[in-house]
């Protein structure tokens, strides 16, 4: 079996399925090979076939801020890691258009989960792909120890609004046109979000292996029901040292 063969089984275990629509939220160290980012990303492809969407976030947080509120969909690099980053520049792929929480797509959803981003004044808002995820029964793939890196939490604290977000409104200027945005000002300040692992059981979370590291697969409608129950009964769920906001 070639490295190839077995990382396309090893995704298949997981349960990833030919058709799926999955964001993959990665670290390719985790991975712990010497293949390169482009061939992981064809193996995930090649799982998914021809109806599938593949799906990775392109934030820009690093470069894009208060300071610098300049957002350029075509050439603003993504600051999350070297998969990310590779999958912009392939061909096929659509990006949303957010100035620090974009996202890139290719395959047969990816025009209608990234083209209404633009209308959302918030970083993971009701248009962004993170959030039409559940709503076309898409997977979040975390390869490596990232469950902390779940970007859909930022959409489910937009919509319970627990008490420690303070909201802010930033302009920035995006594609050549300006614009102004609402953000939390402690925007991940003190997230715990790898607790995401705890809400869920089989079979709407899968554990195993992908390379040498380990791999969660998710369903985000579940994630996403689960999530919404827990903030609303406890608004601290997900943050730590709530004496910071208390």
């Amino acid at each position: 079996m070639t490295e190839s063969q077995r990382f396309q089984q090893q995704l298949i275990d997981l349960g990833l399925k030919p058709g799926d629509t999955v964001l993959v939220h990665a670290s390719m160290k985790a991975l712990n090979t010497a293949r390169t980012p482009e061939e992981i990303i064809e193996d995930i492809q090649q799982v998914l076939g021809g109806e599938g969407t593949l799906l990775f976030p392109a934030l820009t947080y690093e470069s894009v801020n208060s300071d610098q509120p300049v957002f350029n969909s075509e050439t603003a690099e993504p600051c999350v890691g070297l998969l990310p980053s590779t999958f912009r520049k392939m061909p096929g792929v659509e990006r949303s258009v957010h100035p620090t929480h974009s996202v890139c797509a290719r395959g047969r959803l990816a025009h209608t989960l990234t083209v209404g981003h633009a209308m959302d004044d918030t970083a993971v808002g009701p248009h962004s792909p993170f959030m039409l995820l559940p709503v076309y029964g898409g997977k979040l793939l975390f390869i490596g120890d990232v469950l902390h890196a779940c970007t859909m939490m930022h959409g489910v604290e937009d919509i319970v609004q627990p008490p420690y977000i303070r909201r802010v409104k930033t302009r920035f200027t995006v594609n050549g046109q300006e614009r102004e945005y609402i953000a939390n000002d402690d925007y991940g300040w003190g997230a715990e979000f790898q607790r995401i692992g705890d809400l869920l059981e089989e079979p709407d979370i899968r554990r195993g292996t992908l390379g040498e590291g380990p791999a969660t697969l998710i369903d985000a409608r579940a994630l996403l029901a689960a999530a919404l129950m827990r903030m609303r009964a406890e608004p601290y769920a997900f943050v730590t040292d709530i004496s910071r906001w208390i």
